[in-house]
């Protein structure tokens, strides 16, 4: 992974590739961002000018090299657009340092270092700079399968690198990060933590289907457990039928590569709070026998995104500290047509008892999550966040960048809603009808997997909701939009795996330990 350094170098001192700095929108031109004086002065204050002829502007997300004036170590200078210049007194808010410093780092990857020079006034503007830069560098690693998230299959792996994948930035250098300070330190360290399980999230994500069927992501969580000291526990298929799982069975049993339930878990022995995540890990989705047209096979392989960002999220509540007991549950199947898959019309006996009706084998992530809510919900947990790739009406009601947010307690929906917005992911609250129930009514089982339609996303939380025992918090993440990114990289975000609600579940997880659970 990208290494961090604090720097109290002058950012006209330090050596490295180049030299990062901020622009910004003004009224009548580009204007230098704070924490670049020292390279405006090697241009003799006229840094600003220099960028607008070469058409700069300051607008988000603009990069711009230019050689280095004398006087600066640094060969070239990326000047990076931060948007709008803010009202006086104000400072950039997080994510737009955070999708600036994403920006930067991309443009900078084959680089061995580059100084970031961006407007840092407190440890906050560390985290943001340090988070964004970070999960900016991160690039997917073809040759072996693995990208530089978790260190254990990146680039290191040989020397035979592929030709067309220069690796990533391998330094980043935060000018003004006062490495003795220990809140600076603090936030550095948090950084680097998070970036690198957002990576192993998007590691996985982008593993190829045939290199990670539900039994290699569950050695994938042993192997984790064991090296941060977590607890796990792993049903096979005969494990999963002697429990009477019927959800997870029913959806894997068309597959060569049968399924898989994981519990993974983190305790500390000071904790008052547990949370249980629960995440849908189809390695891969062809819809079984309600099979999907052609067109949408082709990125199948991410719908255990939300498998993945649970396990993320527990490795870095461990690497952390956090005091809060924290469960993932990695719901683990392949959804393939065969003789023996199930069929549209049959009717599955789900963990707990309850009976459902398939009306539609492509509607199988909320089977696969009810088996594992209902589990989750026997160990009573303080509240329950199940994370999935659930629908493609979320993303036709919110688009690729957001994720719906469902619960069965509203103000739990708004903390859910705050914490995404803190960490620079883009949710939004989404209801439960009450009328949207009974379209899930059948006449043969409990309840059918399909109801209307329209506002299927909801129905589809609606579901769910029917799985969880009573009086516990629940919150519902459908992360089919944000979860893979199939247009080009902007800002922090790569194309292909995201690693979407890693960063707030993790944060769900530090404010629940502070004792405000919502």
């Amino acid at each position: 992974m990208t290494a961090l350094t604090l720097s109290t170098s002058s950012a006209a001192a330090l050596r490295a590739d180049a030299v990062v700095v901020g622009v910004a929108k003004g009224a009548k031109g580009p204007v230098v961002a704070a924490g670049a004086e020292a390279v405006d002065k090697a241009f003799g204050g006229k840094l600003a000018a220099v960028l607008e002829t070469l058409g700069a502007t300051g607008a988000e997300g603009e990069v711009t090299k230019l050689p280095a004036a004398s006087g600066l170590k640094a060969p070239v200078v990326l000047a990076v657009g931060l948007g709008e210049v803010p009202a006086k007194g104000d400072g950039y808010d997080a994510e737009t340092l955070r999708r600036a410093a994403g920006a930067a780092a991309r443009a900078l990857s084959g680089s061995k270092k580059g100084a970031f020079a961006l407007p840092i006034e407190d440890p906050a503007g560390v985290s943001a700079v340090a988070e964004g830069a970070l999960l900016g560098a991160y690039t997917y690693d073809k040759g072996n399968g693995n990208g530089n998230g978790n260190g254990n299959g990146d680039n290191a792996k040989g020397k035979d690198k592929d030709k067309k994948n220069n690796g990533p930035l391998a330094e980043v250098a935060l000018v003004g990060g006062k490495p003795r300070d220990k809140a600076y330190k603090a936030a550095a360290e948090r950084a680097t933590a998070l970036v690198a399980e957002v990576n192993r999230a998007r590691d996985l994500i982008n593993t190829p289907s045939n290199l990670l069927n539900p039994a290699a992501f569950a050695a994938e969580a042993v192997a984790a457990a064991k090296e941060h000291g977590l607890k796990t526990e792993v049903l096979d298929e005969k494990a999963l039928k002697k429990g009477g799982y019927g959800g997870i069975l029913g959806v894997g049993q068309g597959s060569d590569a049968p399924p898989r339930l994981v519990r993974i878990a983190y305790t500390h022995p000071k904790a008052e709070k547990t949370l249980a995540l629960v995440g849908k890990g189809i390695t891969y989705d062809s819809g079984g026998i309600s099979l999907k047209p052609a067109g949408h096979n082709e990125t199948m392989k991410c719908d255990m995104s939300g498998a993945a960002a649970v396990f993320a999220a527990v490795v870095t509540a461990a690497k952390l500290g956090l005091r809060v007991n924290l469960t993932g549950w990695l719901a683990l199947a392949e959804n393939m047509p065969s003789g023996s898959a199930t069929r549209p019309g049959d009717v599955l006996s789900m963990y707990g008892g309850k009976t459902v009706e398939v009306l539609n084998t492509d509607a199988e992530g909320r089977l696969v999550l009810a088996d594992a809510i209902t589990r989750a919900g026997e160990e009573k947990p303080d509240a329950i966040v199940d994370v999935a790739t659930l629908t493609g009406a979320m993303v036709l009601a919110l688009g690729n960048r957001t994720f719906g947010i469902m619960t069965n307690d509203e103000a739990f929906r708004t903390t859910l809603h705050e914490i995404a917005g803190e960490v620079g992911e883009q949710s939004w609250p989404m209801p439960l009808p009450d009328h949207l129930r009974k379209g899930i009514d059948s006449p043969v089982a409990d309840l059918a997997n399909m109801g209307e339609r329209m506002g299927g996303g909801l129905v589809a939380g609606i579901f769910l909701k029917e799985f969880v025992a009573d009086g516990i918090t629940w919150g519902h993440l459908d992360i089919a939009g944000p979860a893979f990114n199939e247009s080009g990289p902007f800002g922090y975000t790569p194309k292909g795996g995201t690693g979407a609600a890693v960063r707030t579940l993790v944060r769900l997880a530090e404010r629940t330990a502070d004792g405000d659970l919502g």
